[in-house]
């Protein structure tokens, strides 16, 4: 099989490997989103806090469960305290968002009027 660059062919088991690796990186990507959708992170930005506020309260514990698990010990005491915050995490979030899609609504008269300006340029240079 010919590929776009030289010196490069594909074997059988180097397109199995590629696909493999290909389907598994898709499948843990969409299960990513899916957690984060399933956990209230995709909605509005009051679900978002309110999942990291969830997430908060169930930290400690599962350290604790965990280093029970695996026979170390672990005192609530030497665990240290989860930091505040104090400004909004979903404010930030939505300004964001804003902009970034404000910023993909103005691209296309943008790239009109860049596109003119460029055309003006050669024709400047070409006179």
């Amino acid at each position: 099989m010919e590929t776009p660059w030289p010196g490069v062919h594909w074997t059988a088991a180097s397109l199995t490997r590629y696909w493999c690796l290909f389907f598994i990186k898709g499948g843990l990507a969409g299960a990513a989103v899916y957690v984060a959708y399933d956990q209230g992170l995709l909605g509005s930005g009051t679900e978002g806090a309110e999942a990291l506020k969830k997430a908060q309260e169930a930290l400690p514990p599962a350290i604790q469960e965990w280093t029970n698990y695996l026979g170390w010990e672990v005192r609530a005491a030497q665990l240290p305290t989860p930091p505040k915050i104090d400004f909004s995490i979903s404010n930030s979030w939505n300004k964001g968002v804003h902009k970034v899609m404000s910023a993909l609504s103005a691209a296309p008269s943008r790239a009109c009027e860049y596109t003119e300006e460029g055309w003006k340029y050669v024709k400047d240079l070409v006179k």
